[in-house]
């Protein structure tokens, strides 16, 4: 290798020099191996993955909720926001056991978690175990900050209503009445099971101030509307319900009931 000499010095060609410190730097860098930025990087690509999961679950875009997931799984196993995102996607593409599974694996490791455990709620609800979802409510309804916590007492007081237990159902709608007194669905709520426990003025009370407040009714609520109607023979009212039910909802549950209630000459 020729030498250059400066002063009588001998020195690298530059083009060596160069060389070298390209090599002493590129040492220095760190890659995916190890090394904070790693870590970081890593723990970005995660988050980000997640929060695309959830966007996707959103959409019902379960195929792409699927492949970020399946990133942030491979990652870690034991994440319990991840293990939720999971059972949200089996359970809307008809995978049932496996959605269980992964609800109650994610509540095993965060069991203070009270959107999992509302969400895991509404899928044994949705399954009719009605029991089982009213055990997970009364875990979430005790979580003072919990943002949805109206929702779950409503919803702990329809499984109550599945159940046949209406002094518990009538509890667990006015204590979401209390917190939330011009809500539809705590209104509706109240007035159903007034309705059920035959005290109909009080039924009638809180239907007309759910009235108030959502003139574009239900289902449920013209139904409800038209038996309170029979019971302080209302004609009119009767009449009206009925025939919004008839247009709005033909193919509807309470509908059918609707047609049996009449043909048993309840009119």
């Amino acid at each position: 290798m020729s030498w250059l000499r400066i002063k009588g010095i001998k020195v690298l060609p530059l083009i060596l020099v160069m060389l070298f410190s390209t090599l002493v730097l590129s040492g220095c860098v760190t890659t995916k191996s190890g090394g904070f930025a790693s870590k970081a990087d890593d723990k970005k690509a995660f988050e980000t993955s997640l929060q695309l999961a959830r966007s996707y679950i959103a959409q019902g875009n379960w195929d792409q909720a699927k492949r970020h997931l399946q990133y942030v799984e491979a990652e870690d196993k034991n994440n319990p926001e991840t293990l939720e995102a999971l059972a949200l996607v089996f359970q809307n593409t008809g995978e049932l056991e496996l959605a269980e599974q992964y609800y109650l694996r994610s509540i095993r490791l965060a069991p203070n978690a009270s959107r999992v455990r509302n969400n895991y709620a509404a899928f044994l609800y949705a399954r009719g175990r009605y029991e089982e979802a009213a055990t997970q409510l009364e875990v979430v309804v005790q979580e003072l900050l919990y943002e949805r916590r109206v929702e779950a007492f409503v919803n702990l007081g329809r499984c109550y209503l599945q159940l046949g237990q209406l002094t518990k159902a009538e509890d667990a709608f006015k204590r979401a009445f209390l917190m939330q007194g011009d809500d539809a669905a705590v209104l509706m709520s109240l007035a159903e099971v007034y309705f059920r426990m035959e005290r109909f003025a009080d039924s009638q009370r809180f239907y007309d101030a759910y009235l108030s407040k959502n003139p574009t009714q239900s289902a449920a609520a013209l139904w409800l509307g038209i038996r309170l109607a029979d019971k302080f023979d209302d004609k009119n009212s009767h009449a009206s319900f009925a025939l919004a039910l008839k247009n709005l909802y033909p193919k509807s549950e309470e509908y059918l009931l609707y047609k049996a209630y009449m043909q048993q000459g309840n009119r």
